[in-house]
């Protein structure tokens, strides 16, 4: 069997649901060590709802006396998994991509960016077109376009909620968290009598411990979180294979190509057991230092859709090989940089004006059309232009100009800056 189909039975119809890892940590101190979970601000509205969540760490406690911390998220794990992909070894597999602050020196990787292809700073920019057009084209059933520009986005998932709302899921997903642990509080004094008091001397009566000079007192904080008898730290890691093999490439008929499918497929495969068999990285954040625990072998498995589990055996340096091969049959996009372009980004910040009415005329040519809107002496007809980027729906389904447009149709329109950018009608 080929490099390249010898992973062909996970990603083809009738295949398995996902591969899974399960790994147990301890901190570097010890299974005993403390250590200290994300903190998270509080829910809004806590200030006046106790019952809401205050702040603080993620902890789930059950009517059984168990209890669950977040100690890292799924969106965490993906932020530092996906910058691996810069580095040396694995650069080449995906697209090297920034958006440029020249004034500054300054640029961004799309690799860093916080919504990935959906990341305002990179719709703010010449990308913004490409982009916008992959998004569109995944609505229509075709993921190979934002695979040659952003293959992560397909990997790690992402959400164009401020414009297409194409969404799609994260193919690779790792939490780690802290089943049956003993909560710590802590408690820090900053105090002047350790160094000079500049009020107490009247050097400087308005010092302020805002500015260091004064007492600051920091009492029962949260301390970190420490293992009870049977506790455990781990961290799940899931490639939905299910999910990868909803991953299609259409033709402009609608129909699906085949042989383009499974080169995407196998592309997107290949970087995401990359991503999911990565060394993972052991420290966290200040009190945070994970390490694998020897006394629980880690479990790699492939979990078949009729729920059987099999064990199976994969090193991340094969799973690098089985990339470069899928990519270079795939064809990598190629790498670029543009300017961050503030004309872009104020006009996403406009507010639309929103316009009502029923269609009276359609140039389908030209794609405009005359509404006519209010009532009684306030009747008047307002011209439409849309453009490419014009998103049509009916209902809640996308849709294009020609079934959403006719005349008759009573729709709403959304305009900024002369041209529509939605057109909705009713189902």
């Amino acid at each position: 069997m080929s490099e390249l189909a010898k992973f062909d039975p996970w990603i083809n119809d009738g295949g398995p649901a996902a591969l899974v890892i399960r790994e147990y940590l301890v901190p570097v101190e010890g299974a005993d060590g403390v250590f200290f979970p994300a903190t998270y601000a509080p829910q809004q509205g806590a200030d006046r709802d106790e019952r809401k969540f205050q702040g603080g760490y993620n902890i789930d406690v059950f009517p059984d006396g168990t209890n669950v911390c977040l100690v890292d998220s799924v969106g965490s794990q993906a932020n530092r998994i996906e910058p691996l992909f810069m580095e040396a070894g694995y650069a080449n597999l995906v697209p090297q991509l920034f958006v440029t602050f020249p004034p500054k020196g300054l640029k961004l990787s799309l690799l860093l960016a916080n919504h990935r292809a959906a990341d305002a700073v990179f719709r703010s920019s010449p990308f913004e077109e490409r982009l916008r057009h992959a998004f569109t084209e995944v609505l229509r059933g075709n993921s190979e376009p934002l695979a040659k520009i952003a293959p992560t986005s397909l990997v790690f998932g992402v959400w164009d909620s401020r414009d297409t709302s194409a969404k799609l899921p994260r193919l690779v997903a790792s939490t780690i968290r802290a089943f049956n642990f003993k909560g710590h509080t802590r408690s820090a004094n900053f105090l002047t009598q350790m160094t000079i008091d500049l009020a107490k001397l009247d050097i400087l009566p308005g010092a302020d411990s805002k500015e260091g000079f004064k007492n600051a007192l920091a009492s029962r904080a949260p301390g970190g979180i420490q293992l009870a008898a049977g506790g455990s730290i781990r961290r799940d890691a899931t490639l939905g294979l299910a999910a990868l093999r909803r991953l299609t490439v259409a033709e402009r008929d609608g129909t699906q190509s085949e042989e383009r499918t499974i080169k995407l497929r196998r592309y997107i495969l290949g970087l995401s057991l990359v991503a999911l068999t990565a060394p993972a990285e052991s420290y966290l954040r200040q009190g945070c230092n994970l390490v694998p625990d020897h006394d629980q072998p880690r479990q790699f498995k492939v979990v078949n859709s009729d729920g059987s589990r099999l064990d199976i055996s994969l090193a991340h340096p094969e799973a690098q090989t089985y990339a470069a091969a899928a990519a270079a049959a795939f064809g990598v996009g190629k790498d670029d940089e543009q300017p961050f372009d503030a004309a872009i980004a104020e006009k996403a910040a406009e507010k639309p004006d929103k316009v009502k009415g029923d269609v009276v005329s359609v140039d389908a040519t030209a794609r405009t059309l005359t509404l006519k809107t209010g009532r009684g002496k306030d009747i008047k007809e307002v011209g439409i232009v849309t453009t490419d980027t014009t998103k049509f729906q009916k209902g809640k389904e996308d849709a294009t100009f020609e079934t959403v447009v006719t005349v008759g149709a009573k729709l709403d329109v959304e305009v900024v800056s002369g041209a529509a950018v939605k057109v909705a009608g009713k189902p």
